[in-house]
C-alpha cells in the first residue's frame, strides 16, 4: 500500500488541478493555491510536478488521448440526429477540459507545446468534420457543393473551439460553473449543426428544430 500512495497523490494532485482551472482559469490559480486546496505542503505538490506547465501538459495529452477516440466517432455519422450526438458528446468533454478553451490564447502564447499540439487539434476535429460530412452526404441527408465542404468544415471547428469563449464573454461570472454546461453544451451543439440547415433536406430541418427545443429561449 505505501508504495502506492504517491501515485495516488500525483493523481488527486491532477484531479484538482483540473477542478481549479476549470473553475477559475489556469493564469489565476498558482501552484500554492493548488497545494492549499489539498493540504499538502507546496513542497510535496513539487516533488510530483516541478512546474505548473507540467499539469497543465498532462491534463492535455489526456483531452488530446479522449479527443482522438472521440473523433474516431464522426465515421458513423449518417443524419441530424448523429450529428448531434456526436457534437454534443464533443462538446461535453471540451466542457470537461474547458481551461484549455477559457484561456487557450494566452496558455498558447506561453507553452511552446501546446502551441505545436493544439494547432494538430485543429486538423483532427477539422478531418472529423469533414468524414461527417461525406457520410451525411453519402447518406443523402445533406447536399453541399463540394467546393463550399472547406469553408463549412472550417466554420464548424471555428465554433467548436471558440464557443466556450463565448460562452464566457456574455456571462463571465456564471457561463463557465458547473450548473450552466447543459444549457451551454445544448447551444454549441445547436449553433454547430445550424450551419448546416441549408443543405439539409426538408425532414432533416425539421428533425434538427425538434432537437433544438431542448434549450429554446436560452439563445443569444
Amino acid at each position: 500500500m505505501a508504495k502506492k500512495a504517491p501515485r495516488r497523490t500525483a493523481e488527486r494532485i491532477l484531479e484538482v488541478a483540473l477542478d481549479l482551472f476549470n473553475r477559475f482559469g489556469e493564469p489565476n490559480v498558482p501552484t500554492a493555491r493548488i497545494s492549499a486546496e489539498m493540504r499538502i505542503s507546496p513542497g510535496n505538490l513539487y516533488y510530483h510536478y516541478p512546474a505548473k506547465d507540467d499539469l497543465v501538459n498532462l491534463l492535455f495529452d489526456r483531452y488530446e488521448r479522449a479527443l482522438a477516440e472521440l473523433l474516431q466517432a464522426s465515421d458513423g455519422v449518417r443524419d441530424v440526429e448523429d450529428a448531434w450526438f456526436f457534437l454534443h458528446t464533443l462538446f461535453e468533454l471540451i466542457w470537461q477540459y474547458r481551461f484549455l478553451y477559457r484561456d487557450l490564447n494566452d496558455l498558447l502564447s506561453r507553452n511552446r507545446r501546446l502551441e505545436l499540439q493544439f494547432q494538430q487539434v485543429l486538423v483532427d476535429k477539422t478531418q472529423a468534420v469533414h468524414t461527417l460530412l461525406a457520410g451525411m452526404g453519402r447518406s443523402g441527408t445533406l447536399a453541399i457543393d463540394a467546393r463550399e465542404v472547406e469553408a463549412m468544415a472550417t466554420s464548424m471547428v471555428v465554433l467548436l473551439t471558440y464557443w466556450l469563449s463565448f460562452e464566457y464573454v456574455r456571462d463571465p461570472r456564471h457561463a463557465l460553473e458547473p450548473g450552466s454546461a447543459q444549457t451551454a453544451l445544448l447551444r454549441g451543439a445547436h449553433h454547430v449543426l445550424h450551419l448546416l440547415v441549408p443543405y439539409l433536406d426538408a425532414h432533416q430541418r425539421l428533425h434538427l428544430l425538434g432537437l433544438a427545443g431542448a434549450y429554446h429561449g436560452n439563445g443569444p
